[in-house]
Protein backbone atom coordinates (compact mmCIF):
# COMPACT_ATOMS: atom_id res chain seq x y z
CA UNK A 1 0.00 0.00 0.00
CA UNK A 2 3.15 2.13 1.02
CA UNK A 3 4.67 1.30 -2.43
CA UNK A 4 1.37 2.33 -4.55
CA UNK A 5 1.10 5.41 -2.47
CA UNK A 6 4.51 6.29 -3.26
CA UNK A 7 4.04 5.75 -7.17
CA UNK A 8 0.75 7.65 -7.53
CA UNK A 9 2.59 10.28 -5.68
CA UNK A 10 5.01 10.24 -7.69
CA UNK A 11 3.11 9.72 -10.73
CA UNK A 12 0.99 13.26 -9.86
CA UNK A 13 4.36 15.12 -9.34
CA UNK A 14 5.82 14.31 -12.79
CA UNK A 15 2.59 15.17 -14.40
CA UNK A 16 2.00 18.16 -12.34
CA UNK A 17 6.01 19.23 -13.28
CA UNK A 18 5.92 18.22 -16.90
CA UNK A 19 2.17 19.98 -17.27
CA UNK A 20 2.22 22.39 -15.20
CA UNK A 21 1.72 25.83 -17.15
CA UNK A 22 -1.13 23.57 -19.47
CA UNK A 23 -3.18 23.09 -16.27
CA UNK A 24 -2.65 26.68 -15.12
CA UNK A 25 -4.01 28.05 -18.86
CA UNK A 26 -6.91 25.00 -18.88
CA UNK A 27 -7.95 25.93 -15.63
CA UNK A 28 -7.92 29.22 -15.26
CA UNK A 29 -9.34 30.01 -19.04
CA UNK A 30 -12.43 27.52 -17.87
CA UNK A 31 -12.94 29.31 -14.82
CA UNK A 32 -12.89 32.86 -16.46
CA UNK A 33 -15.50 31.57 -19.02
CA UNK A 34 -17.75 30.13 -16.29
CA UNK A 35 -17.42 33.13 -14.11
CA UNK A 36 -18.16 35.61 -16.80
CA UNK A 37 -21.20 33.42 -17.77
CA UNK A 38 -22.62 33.23 -14.53
CA UNK A 39 -21.57 36.45 -12.58
CA UNK A 40 -21.42 39.62 -15.28
CA UNK A 41 -19.82 42.81 -13.92
CA UNK A 42 -21.89 45.61 -14.92
CA UNK A 43 -22.45 45.56 -19.09
CA UNK A 44 -21.43 43.27 -21.24
CA UNK A 45 -18.28 44.97 -22.62
CA UNK A 46 -16.34 45.43 -19.35
CA UNK A 47 -17.15 42.17 -17.98
CA UNK A 48 -15.86 41.01 -21.47
CA UNK A 49 -12.60 43.05 -21.26
CA UNK A 50 -12.30 41.64 -17.64
CA UNK A 51 -12.64 37.84 -17.61
CA UNK A 52 -11.46 36.94 -20.87
CA UNK A 53 -8.25 39.93 -21.33
CA UNK A 54 -7.56 41.51 -18.14
CA UNK A 55 -7.87 38.78 -15.51
CA UNK A 56 -5.94 36.04 -18.13
CA UNK A 57 -3.07 38.75 -18.61
CA UNK A 58 -2.72 38.47 -14.79
CA UNK A 59 -2.71 34.96 -14.35
CA UNK A 60 0.50 34.99 -17.22
CA UNK A 61 2.20 37.72 -15.43
CA UNK A 62 1.56 36.21 -11.79
CA UNK A 63 1.44 32.65 -12.27
CA UNK A 64 3.05 31.77 -15.14
CA UNK A 65 5.68 35.12 -14.85
CA UNK A 66 5.28 34.60 -18.60
CA UNK A 67 5.37 37.84 -20.97
CA UNK A 68 1.81 38.03 -22.19
CA UNK A 69 3.15 39.09 -26.30
CA UNK A 70 4.39 35.55 -25.96
CA UNK A 71 0.65 34.34 -25.88
CA UNK A 72 -0.28 35.78 -29.21
CA UNK A 73 -0.30 39.51 -28.87
CA UNK A 74 2.56 40.42 -31.16
CA UNK A 75 1.63 40.87 -34.67
CA UNK A 76 2.98 37.38 -35.80
CA UNK A 77 3.82 36.98 -39.34
CA UNK A 78 1.43 39.35 -41.22
CA UNK A 79 2.49 38.22 -44.44
CA UNK A 80 1.41 34.59 -43.91
CA UNK A 81 -2.30 35.68 -42.54
CA UNK A 82 -2.95 38.42 -44.18
CA UNK A 83 -3.85 36.27 -47.20
CA UNK A 84 -6.00 34.13 -45.32
CA UNK A 85 -7.82 36.94 -43.66
CA UNK A 86 -8.65 38.39 -47.33
CA UNK A 87 -9.85 35.20 -49.09
CA UNK A 88 -11.93 33.94 -45.63
CA UNK A 89 -13.60 37.23 -44.88
CA UNK A 90 -14.85 37.09 -48.58
CA UNK A 91 -15.95 33.38 -48.86
CA UNK A 92 -17.78 34.68 -45.00
CA UNK A 93 -19.55 37.41 -46.57
CA UNK A 94 -20.93 35.07 -49.60
CA UNK A 95 -22.00 32.98 -47.02
CA UNK A 96 -23.54 35.54 -44.30
CA UNK A 97 -25.75 36.92 -47.00
CA UNK A 98 -27.15 33.34 -47.58
CA UNK A 99 -27.59 33.12 -44.09
CA UNK A 100 -29.44 36.05 -43.50
CA UNK A 101 -32.35 34.54 -45.39
CA UNK A 102 -32.97 32.68 -41.36
CA UNK A 103 -35.75 33.84 -39.76
CA UNK A 104 -34.21 32.85 -36.15
CA UNK A 105 -31.34 34.64 -37.00
CA UNK A 106 -33.18 37.98 -38.15
CA UNK A 107 -35.12 37.93 -35.04
CA UNK A 108 -31.91 37.17 -33.35
CA UNK A 109 -29.56 40.03 -33.90
CA UNK A 110 -32.97 42.60 -35.14
CA UNK A 111 -32.20 45.70 -32.56
CA UNK A 112 -34.84 48.80 -33.08
CA UNK A 113 -31.88 50.82 -31.68
CA UNK A 114 -28.83 49.88 -34.11
CA UNK A 115 -25.89 51.80 -34.52
CA UNK A 116 -23.27 50.62 -36.61
CA UNK A 117 -20.34 53.03 -35.07
CA UNK A 118 -21.72 52.34 -31.02
CA UNK A 119 -21.67 48.60 -32.12
CA UNK A 120 -18.41 48.58 -34.18
CA UNK A 121 -16.90 50.43 -30.83
CA UNK A 122 -17.60 48.97 -27.86
CA UNK A 123 -17.64 44.99 -30.46
CA UNK A 124 -13.77 45.71 -30.87
CA UNK A 125 -13.26 45.63 -26.95
CA UNK A 126 -15.33 43.44 -26.11
CA UNK A 127 -14.28 40.45 -29.06
CA UNK A 128 -10.77 41.33 -28.86
CA UNK A 129 -10.66 40.50 -25.26
CA UNK A 130 -12.80 37.01 -26.20
CA UNK A 131 -10.69 35.99 -29.30
CA UNK A 132 -7.86 36.62 -27.10
CA UNK A 133 -8.94 34.25 -24.55
CA UNK A 134 -9.37 31.63 -27.39
CA UNK A 135 -6.98 32.20 -30.16
CA UNK A 136 -4.01 33.76 -27.44
CA UNK A 137 -4.05 32.34 -23.73
CA UNK A 138 -5.67 28.93 -24.78
CA UNK A 139 -4.18 28.50 -27.97
CA UNK A 140 -0.33 29.70 -27.82
CA UNK A 141 -0.41 28.52 -23.54
CA UNK A 142 -1.12 25.19 -24.80
CA UNK A 143 0.84 24.84 -27.82
CA UNK A 144 4.36 23.98 -26.49
CA UNK A 145 3.10 20.93 -25.67
CA UNK A 146 0.00 19.86 -27.63
CA UNK A 147 1.33 21.70 -31.44
CA UNK A 148 -1.64 22.02 -33.56
CA UNK A 149 -3.41 19.75 -31.17
CA UNK A 150 -4.01 23.07 -29.06
CA UNK A 151 -5.93 24.54 -32.16
CA UNK A 152 -8.76 21.35 -31.35
CA UNK A 153 -9.05 22.28 -27.35
CA UNK A 154 -9.65 25.94 -27.76
CA UNK A 155 -12.71 25.20 -30.28
CA UNK A 156 -14.22 23.17 -27.29
CA UNK A 157 -14.99 26.37 -24.89
CA UNK A 158 -15.67 28.75 -28.09
CA UNK A 159 -18.87 26.28 -29.28
CA UNK A 160 -20.03 26.13 -25.80
CA UNK A 161 -20.24 29.96 -24.90
CA UNK A 162 -22.46 30.19 -28.08
CA UNK A 163 -25.07 27.20 -26.72
CA UNK A 164 -27.67 30.38 -26.04
CA UNK A 165 -27.82 31.64 -29.81
CA UNK A 166 -29.61 29.80 -32.51
CA UNK A 167 -28.55 26.48 -33.46
CA UNK A 168 -27.34 27.58 -36.79
CA UNK A 169 -25.01 29.65 -35.47
CA UNK A 170 -23.61 27.29 -32.53
CA UNK A 171 -23.17 24.81 -35.13
CA UNK A 172 -20.73 26.64 -37.34
CA UNK A 173 -18.96 27.33 -34.84
CA UNK A 174 -17.61 24.08 -35.02
CA UNK A 175 -16.00 24.81 -38.21
CA UNK A 176 -14.84 28.63 -37.28
CA UNK A 177 -13.49 28.12 -34.38
CA UNK A 178 -11.15 25.90 -36.15
CA UNK A 179 -10.53 27.86 -38.76
CA UNK A 180 -9.82 30.58 -36.25
CA UNK A 181 -7.52 28.79 -34.31
CA UNK A 182 -5.85 27.41 -37.55
CA UNK A 183 -4.69 30.83 -38.93
CA UNK A 184 -3.94 32.44 -35.41
CA UNK A 185 -1.50 29.22 -34.92
CA UNK A 186 -0.29 29.72 -38.30
CA UNK A 187 -0.32 33.23 -38.53
CA UNK A 188 1.82 33.23 -35.01
CA UNK A 189 -1.16 35.99 -33.59
CA UNK A 190 -4.38 35.86 -32.60
CA UNK A 191 -4.71 39.41 -34.16
CA UNK A 192 -5.91 37.39 -37.79
CA UNK A 193 -8.36 35.75 -36.09
CA UNK A 194 -9.78 39.21 -34.15
CA UNK A 195 -10.21 40.87 -38.01
CA UNK A 196 -12.26 37.93 -39.54
CA UNK A 197 -14.50 37.80 -36.23
CA UNK A 198 -14.96 41.24 -36.32
CA UNK A 199 -16.08 41.47 -40.50
CA UNK A 200 -18.11 38.40 -39.97
CA UNK A 201 -19.95 39.54 -36.82
CA UNK A 202 -20.36 43.46 -37.71
CA UNK A 203 -21.20 42.73 -41.77
CA UNK A 204 -23.55 40.09 -40.83
CA UNK A 205 -25.41 42.50 -37.74
CA UNK A 206 -25.32 45.46 -39.78
CA UNK A 207 -26.46 43.15 -42.63
CA UNK A 208 -29.61 41.87 -40.90
CA UNK A 209 -30.13 45.63 -39.52
CA UNK A 210 -30.04 47.25 -42.50
CA UNK A 211 -32.11 45.20 -44.81
CA UNK A 212 -34.42 43.61 -42.32
CA UNK A 213 -34.94 46.22 -39.78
Amino acid sequence: MKNFISEESSALGQFLKNYGKEIIVVTFGTLFIVLEAYYPIQNYTLSSFLYYGLFPILVILILLRKNPLDFGLRWGSPRIWLPYVGVICLIAGIILYASSFSTSLQQYYLDPDFNLVSYFLLYCVSLSSQEFMYRGFILFGLKDKLKEGAILVQMLPFVFVHLTKPDLETISTIITGLIFGWVAYRGKSFWPAFIIHLFINVFFVALINYVYG
